[in-house]
């Protein structure tokens, strides 16, 4: 499991090494615990965000079983404490993606914005048709309006 960079923030420190265990465990149904009801889930496919919490709890639980070989390399944090960046590569099919999980954390480690960030545009394609035949009926209901 990743070392939480130094400055975070203890409680989102502890948030933190909970989401790298849920994933690790590629089982996200306690995701729900460390989630601000009022959470943002930015997705790389659509510009407007999703909301609250079980948009970004539905979209998160269903893109740990699109991706396969998921690994984490990288982490950063910022000087407040409060927000991870964390950079990943994974498979969808037979195209590679690197990426990005941008997170922001409240003072009480809940996350309440989780923005993710894909290339190539070749694999985010794939991962879009992937996603859209899982989830088209149901988060459409979430997205917030411009």
């Amino acid at each position: 499991m990743m070392q939480a960079p130094d400055n975070l923030h203890p409680a989102v420190a502890k948030s933190l090494q909970t989401w790298h265990e849920l994933v690790e465990r590629r089982d996200l149904s306690a995701l729900a615990s460390i989630v601000h009801p009022q959470a943002v889930f930015r997705s790389p496919m659509s510009f407007n965000p999703y909301g609250p919490a079980p948009a970004l709890v539905l979209a998160l639980q269903t893109v740990i079983q699109v991706f396969q070989d998921f690994t984490y390399h990288r982490q950063f944090g910022s000087a407040d404490g409060l927000n991870v960046v964390l950079e990943f590569s994974a498979k969808v099919g037979d195209k590679g993606l690197k990426g990005v999980d941008v997170i922001r954390f409240d003072e009480q480690g809940l996350i309440v914005e989780f923005e993710v960030m894909v290339r190539p545009l070749n694999a985010l394609q794939a991962l879009g048709a992937e996603m859209g035949a899982r989830l088209g009926q149901h988060l459409p209901a979430f997205k917030f309006k411009a």
